[in-house]
């Protein structure tokens, strides 16, 4: 790998073509645009519920606010990205909060390489920066991660109302995505905001899946 390859050696996803840079320029350059100093609001309400259980993954955890959020609650987190600077941040806080939580560079196109496996993965704002033709990689590695009845917590940019964020995503593809003769049960889609540093507090139109990969 050229040492002034940004990407890692890996092919850059469809969000870093559109941006004409890496994942990890958003975190030096930052602060990204999803990160607003706090775990999301909606994440924050399903762990509240009973959401989360067991291991968890954070697929594309950024700075950690969400995982950190979880590991405090009790949960076993790991958190993963491509963005070796949101990975330092992550460590950072953990250590300034005395939270234990274990962060990892992965690429989630490529879950499988991880070798562990997941009650529960947490996908805040990650599925919708992935086009159609990266999805199945995506969806691929999340079915060898999950242990039989896991859950994906799934929270995207919707397609619906103004106002939303990028790469906004519709009901049908979102569950299309997750094809039940994969062995995919997509049990929740509902609405809810997302929250960014470029909406108001009412944040931006999201959706919420709970899929279950069966047995």
């Amino acid at each position: 790998m050229a040492a002034s390859d940004p990407y890692g050696g890996r092919p850059p996803t469809s969000h870093e073509r559109m941006a004409g840079q890496p994942w990890d320029a958003s975190y030096t350059d930052g602060p990204a645009p999803w990160d607003f100093g706090g775990p999301q609001p909606a994440v924050v309400e399903v762990a509240a519920a009973g959401g989360f259980a067991g291991d968890v993954l954070d697929a594309g955890c950024g700075s950690g606010e969400n995982a950190l959020h979880l590991a405090a609650s009790g949960l076993r987190v790991l958190g993963v990205d491509v963005a070796e600077t949101a990975l330092a941040m992550a460590r950072e806080k953990a250590k300034a909060r005395g939270i234990e939580a274990e962060f990892a560079t992965a690429d989630a196109l490529h879950l499988q390489r991880l070798g562990r496996r997941f009650d529960s993965v947490l996908d805040s704002a990650l599925f919708h920066s992935f086009d159609t033709g990266e999805r199945p990689a995506y969806v691929a590695g999340l079915a060898q991660v999950l242990v039989p009845e896991g859950v994906v917590q799934l929270f995207c940019f919707s397609d619906r109302g103004p106002g939303t964020g990028p790469h906004p995503v519709g009901e049908d593809e979102l569950r299309a995505a997750f094809d039940p003769a994969a062995g995919w049960t997509v049990e929740v889609v509902e609405p809810v905001r997302i929250r960014t540093r470029f909406h108001d507090e009412h944040g931006a139109p999201g959706w919420h899946a709970t899929i279950r990969r069966r047995g």
